[in-house]
């Protein structure tokens, strides 16, 4: 090779390595506000790590959200007179388990508290209110009913319930920045919505 061609070649090598540094850079661009945008492998599979305060509420609050669904349902499961409000407690415990799993590798991924040790003094505003009744007093005013009763009260607080879903996940949409929480935030409200449509028309029949 002559002296001619080695420079020639060292100048293309050059361009090469700049074009990709560019590149790179380009990639690693993050958003005012959020952390920086990153993946990383979890049990659950890969989740993004860019995220916000908004992101991180969501999920410490969803999370302790679904719990009180689930609760609620499995009550449901034992005790609904209904075949058909059983059915839906059983969908409604079913889907949301696997979601607060999603989330809480969400935070563990992100480096942020879990719901048992953050404070969570908004879920007081964060739609856990049913009808005027916390999650305990909901609890122990479904325990003291039975049969239609026990129907058309437990349809009439997750309906409240899901309402304070869809609104938390309203808030996630407009404000969150990880496209992974937005998005589970987005199927919360198509998913709930339906339920309440469902429920409501289950409350009609009763």
């Amino acid at each position: 090779m002559t002296i001619k061609t080695r420079i020639t070649a060292g100048a293309g090598a050059l361009a090469l390595a700049v074009t990709l540094a560019a590149c790179g850079s380009a990639d690693e661009t993050t958003v005012p506000g959020t952390t920086e945008s990153s993946t990383q492998s979890t049990d659950d599979g890969a989740v993004d790590a860019g995220h916000n305060d908004a992101d991180t509420e969501f999920a410490q609050m969803m999370i302790v959200h679904h719990q009180g669904a689930i609760e609620m349902a499995d009550l449901a499961i034992e005790k609904a007179a209904s075949e058909d409000v059983r059915a839906l407690a059983e969908r409604i415990s079913a889907a949301q388990g696997p979601e607060i799993d999603e989330m809480t590798s969400w935070l563990q991924a992100w480096g942020e508290e879990g719901p048992q040790d953050a404070d969570m003094g908004g879920m007081d505003h964060g739609g856990m209110d049913m009808g005027g009744m916390d999650m305990e007093s909901a609890m122990t005013e479904l325990e003291s009913l039975s049969g239609a009763e026990f129907d058309r009260a437990f349809l009439e607080m997750m309906i409240e319930h899901h309402r304070g879903a869809i609104e938390m996940a309203e808030t996630e949409v407009a404000d969150g920045a990880n496209p992974q929480a937005t998005s589970l935030a987005e199927r919360i409200i198509d998913d709930q919505a339906a339920e309440i449509t469902e429920m409501e028309q289950m409350l009609q029949e009763l």
